[in-house]
């Protein structure tokens, strides 16, 4: 078996680890359906999940499930032809231009290390759409319980695999990477207080997230919630304070500082947008 490929227990199916980002694909199997969540990153990457999915999955009726429109997490869609494709009802909803910007993330990307892949690339055509919180879907005895979590980008959804337990978490509650706040601060921080709740509702044994190592223990899913809280709470009071400084000291030794450095620098942008927007609306209400 492949070092970067961990089976999950009682042959409920597969995690994979891209080497790009520490990035998380997954296939979940039951009794009663083959779940493949956010195939990525190389083409043979796709490729030994297709391949898995081939091999252990050939009978299960098969559904594409995308946690959010980010490039790297849909470069996978046309790997998996008659899939059913499950999704947000904000990434469902994109516009054609907003689409094509994706897609060339995608062409870029493929462009700048030569690599070329068997499938066509192309944006999700939604079958499952997800639209409020505690929607489900049903097949057979399995459940798919799902919570919208935009915040780090417009259109997250978190989805819950019972009775397996399992929570798929999208680009939230990693361990390698802070918040990257790429749509709304306040709505990041909803996103993550509904970690509280989910946890009352089911009773979960495995959280994965987007990126990083998978959370076993949800005393460990608790304390990154507490982490994550804490930086967007810093950030936001002092960048409102004028403290630079301060800021700059919020990723001291985080890993891989030369590139999470420029997605901290992406995070101070948003939040003074966030923080000019609101003395605006505040000025006008006066």
């Amino acid at each position: 078996m492949d070092k970067d490929i961990t089976l999950l227990a009682n042959g409920s199916g597969a995690l994979f680890r891209s080497a790009l980002y520490q990035t998380n694909a997954a296939v979940i199997r039951t009794g009663d359906m083959a779940l493949i969540v956010d195939p990525c990153w190389l083409p043979q990457e796709v490729e030994r999940i297709r391949r898995y999915v081939s091999e252990h999955c050939a009978q299960l009726p098969q559904y594409l499930l995308f946690t959010h429109s980010d490039y790297d997490h849909i470069i996978g869609c046309k790997a998996f032809p008659g899939a059913r494709i499950i999704a947000s009802r904000a990434l469902a909803d994109k516009t054609c231009e907003e689409q094509e910007q994706i897609l060339e993330q995608i062409r870029a990307f493929d462009d700048e290390y030569y690599l070329e892949r068997d499938y066509p690339i192309d944006y999700p055509h939604v079958d499952e759409v997800v639209e409020r919180d505690g929607q489900t879907c049903i097949v057979g005895n399995t459940e798919l319980t799902f919570y919208l979590s935009p915040g780090h980008n417009s259109d997250g959804v978190f989805t819950v695999v019972e009775p397996l337990g399992i929570l798929l978490a999208g680009d939230y509650l990693s361990d390698v990477e802070f918040p990257f706040i790429d749509w709304d601060s306040r709505m990041y921080e909803e996103a993550l207080h509904k970690l509280d709740g989910i946890l009352q509702a089911h009773p979960l044994h495995m959280i994965i997230p987007g990126h990083g190592a998978i959370i076993r223990e949800m005393e460990e899913a608790r304390r990154r919630k507490s982490k994550d809280l804490a930086y967007i709470q810093a950030l936001r009071t002092l960048m409102a304070a004028g403290d630079s400084e301060g800021v700059d000291r919020l990723i001291d030794g985080c890993p891989f500082p030369r590139n999470l450095g420029k997605f901290h620098l992406s995070n101070r942008r948003q939040m003074e947008r966030e923080l000019q927007e609101n003395h605006k609306d505040g000025a006008e209400r006066d």
